[in-house]
């Protein structure tokens, strides 16, 4: 079952802690008719149209008769469940199951799902299995439905809330609903390809995918010198020896030196102090952003993912510092583990009450480069990357605001939207004046000499400066 999009999206009603049964609605359509039939029979006179109604009775009585007890233990009850596990967002869905598991009483269950900003969508589920169910148990009668919902939103989503109402006896017995809350579900970022990457001032490491300026076991040669102590013999150039020796003897060996290989240290730096949408008027409150529009969070998880997965996949070390909590950083590592751990980490980056003011600078890896990805709406962000280049690092700001839709706003919004808008091109020009190198991760239609992320990263590849 597939929850159809809408704005507002159905809130279920509040929760009733009780499990006893009681009355249904059910009991008075047959009771209406059967009162119905037996005074048409009275009043016609006609004692078999009266005796129709005597099935009826007959059958309210028995669903009375036979109604759980009052007192019924509370593990006689069904239990209604939410699953859903861990999602890309690249698939724009988010999928889950409710999952019924009747009682002994249960016959039907009727069955209310809500998720935020889509239409609530209403089922009702029968005891017995049939073979048209996706996976049906026919062990105790356990239902299970898939339900799904469009979102292109990342990180800790909540979804899939739940109001479920058990019915018996024809639903002339009924249980108060049960009130599910939403299930938290992570979805992961989606961790795209770039051609090619800028690299720090400085290599490290003595071996990787890089060449340095240093000697040692690589493929570009470096120079031709004589032979020295440590020197393998592998490496002895024989003409060049040859060449340099005399008529009949041989005085000197000559070897050939390369340059030595190296990788590159990344630190991936999220500001995930503010999360701001593409709709100006919904700033002040984030919930109301809509499921179909990504926010500058959500650009900077894709944006950081995407850098992440391309630096390891060239065999380089990446970490991970979030600028919105005061914690250990992730520690730069290589391999396909470590892109799962970041993935992990950036998916759960979210604002977390008032940002905190940093007193001192964090500390990176020396000689690495610096990503930071940030709406840079305050001087924070601005400040810590001028203090890194300060501190000799390679520091590339990744602006990852959206494309903004300004048509709906009042005269007073958009005199503060101006202002602030002025505030942050100062900012970005600070930075290009410090020589941090300011890239966008989207590219703005208003701005047509603006790249996007992949050409202005191939641009910075080029304008790399080794050691």
């Amino acid at each position: 079952m597939s929850l159809p999009d809408s704005t507002p999206g159905g809130r279920p009603p509040p929760t009733v802690d009780r499990t006893h049964w009681r009355r249904g609605a059910g009991i008075g359509v047959p009771v209406l008719i059967a009162v119905v039939i037996l005074a048409v029979g009275i009043l016609s006179g006609r004692v078999e149209v009266a005796g129709l109604a005597l099935p009826v009775l007959l059958s309210v009585a028995w669903s009375l008769h036979r109604r759980p007890d009052a007192a019924e233990p509370e593990e006689g009850t069904g239990r209604v469940e939410v699953t859903a596990g861990d999602h890309d967002a690249g698939a724009g869905r988010i999928g889950g199951r409710v999952v019924w598991r009747p009682g002994p009483r249960s016959e039907q269950l009727r069955v209310t799902v809500s998720a935020p900003g889509h239409t609530a969508a209403r089922m009702v589920l029968g005891r017995r299995p049939r073979a048209t169910d996706p996976a049906p148990d026919a062990e105790g009668g356990v239902r299970a439905v898939p339900v799904s919902m469009r979102s292109v939103r990342t990180g800790r989503r909540p979804v899939f809330g739940v109001e479920a109402v058990e019915t018996c006896a024809g639903q002339v017995r009924i249980r108060p609903a049960q009130q599910l809350p939403p299930i938290a579900v992570t979805v992961l970022p989606t961790a795209r390809g770039l051609r090619e990457l800028p690299l720090p001032p400085r290599l490290q490491g003595l071996t990787g995918p890089h060449g340095s300026t240093r000697a040692g076991d690589g493929g570009d040669l470096r120079d031709i010198n004589l032979f020295l102590p440590g020197d393998r013999l592998r490496r002895i150039d024989w003409r060049v020896t040859a060449r340099h020796a005399g008529p009949g003897r041989l005085t000197d060996l000559y070897v050939r030196r390369t340059f030595a290989t190296a990788d590159a240290t990344v630190m991936l730096v999220l500001d995930s102090r503010d999360e701001v949408g593409a709709d100006v008027r919904t700033w002040g409150d984030v919930s109301a952003v809509r499921e179909d529009q990504p926010t500058s969070l959500d650009h900077a998880r894709d944006a950081a993912a995407t850098v992440a997965r391309s630096y390891l996949e060239a065999g380089d070390r990446v970490g991970l510092d979030d600028l919105g909590r005061l914690r250990r950083p992730v520690p730069p590592a290589g391999g396909r583990r470590q892109l799962d751990r970041l993935r992990q980490r950036i998916a759960v980056s979210e604002p977390d009450g008032e940002p905190k003011q940093r007193r001192r600078v964090p500390r990176l890896p020396s000689g690495c480069l610096i990503v930071l990805f940030s709406t840079f709406l305050d001087d924070e962000a601005m400040w810590l990357a001028q203090q890194w280049r300060s501190s000799g690092h390679r520091v590339v700001a990744v602006d990852v605001l959206p494309v903004l839709r300004l048509t709906e706003l009042d005269p007073r919004q958009r005199v503060a939207y101006r202002i602030v808008a002025m505030e942050r091109r100062d900012r970005l020009a600070a930075l290009a004046r410090s020589d941090v190198e300011v890239v966008r991760w989207l590219a703005d239609p208003a701005d047509p000499g603006q790249p996007p992320l992949d050409v202005a990263m191939t641009a910075l590849a080029r304008r790399r400066v080794r050691r």
